[in-house]
Formats: C-alpha cells, sequence, structure tokens
C-alpha cells in the first residue's frame, strides 16, 4: 500500500504590516505616533518616520541655502533618533526612518509608491479650529484617489488611555 499522505509546503511568510507616521512639529504628531505604535505592537507591524524638508528659495545663495540646508537636515535627524527611541519603547522595534526634500503631499506619496511595504498612512487631525491640517486636507480630497493605501484619521484631541482602548 502507497502512502499518499502530502506534507504541506510551508506557509509564506506573512506581509509585515508597516504604519508611516509623517513627522511635523504638530503637537497631534505625538498622538499618530503612539497610535500607530500601539497597532504595530499589536498586529506584529512596524513603524516607518517620515520627515519632509520644504525645499529653499535662495537659489542665488546657493553657498548660503547649503548651509541652511545641511543645519536643517542635522535637526531633523536629530528629531528622528529621538522619535525612534519613542518608537523603540512602545513596540520593542526601531522604525525605518526616511528624510525627503521637497512638498510634503508628493513626498509622502513618492516614498509610498516606492515601498511596497508600507500599508496604512497614518495622520492625527489637528484640534484648532483652522482644520484638521493640510495633509489631511489633502489625502481626503483631491489626493484621496492617488493613495494607494489605507489613510487612518486620528482625532489629535486623544489622551494615552484613550489610544490605549482603541488600539
Amino acid at each position: 500500500m502507497t502512502d499518499t499522505t502530502q506534507i504541506p509546503d510551508s506557509q509564506p511568510a506573512k506581509p509585515v504590516r508597516i504604519f508611516l507616521v509623517v513627522v511635523d512639529d504638530s503637537e497631534e504628531l505625538k498622538v499618530a505616533l503612539r497610535y500607530a505604535c500601539l497597532r504595530a505592537r499589536k498586529s506584529g507591524g512596524k513603524v516607518a518616520l517620515l520627515s519632509v524638508m520644504e525645499k529653499g528659495e535662495m537659489q542665488h545663495w546657493l553657498a548660503v541655502e547649503n548651509l541652511i540646508r545641511e543645519e536643517q537636515r542635522a535637526e531633523v535627524e536629530q528629531k528622528l533618533q529621538k522619535l525612534a527611541r519613542e518608537v523603540n519603547q512602545i513596540t520593542g522595534t526601531l522604525p525605518a526612518l526616511y528624510v525627503r526634500e521637497g512638498n510634503r503631499t508628493e513626498e509622502v506619496l513618492g516614498l509610498i509608491a516606492e515601498e511596497p511595504s508600507i500599508s496604512i498612512l497614518v495622520l492625527a487631525a489637528g484640534t484648532d479650529p483652522e482644520g484638521p491640517g493640510p495633509l489631511i486636507s489633502y489625502y481626503t480630497g483631491r489626493g484621496l484617489g492617488r493613495l494607494r493605501i489605507p489613510l487612518t484619521i486620528v482625532p489629535g484631541g486623544l489622551g494615552d488611555e484613550e489610544l490605549d482602548a482603541i488600539t
């Protein structure tokens, strides 16, 4: 009698869900970052941080602009390292770090297009009466059709306990 039992092939590795957070100077960054970290930790995912430096407009003062750009990049890298430590404390993993120069909305789309492992864009809405913020306004309006991944918008006024409860 022949044995016809088949041994199943090993299952392909489950893709890691990567939560992209755009780093800026807003208060709501803390909320988006914590939400992304908690979701990544609970789903076995990772966090990616993107900081976009706006292009300078002093082309006729190229040497001065280059010096300013170097100083700005050093500040951005220092901020990303600080945020990376926070991500590591919450998730137990180090985030992917990206620094780009250009228009913020276009650079976010560019990174998402170049990095197929990025699976969710996490933004926190501003709490002031002027609106949710320029990225959310763009990606929920005319830029929505350009996103290839889901957009998660977290209310910017949530506290740590509330974030813990919803993740």
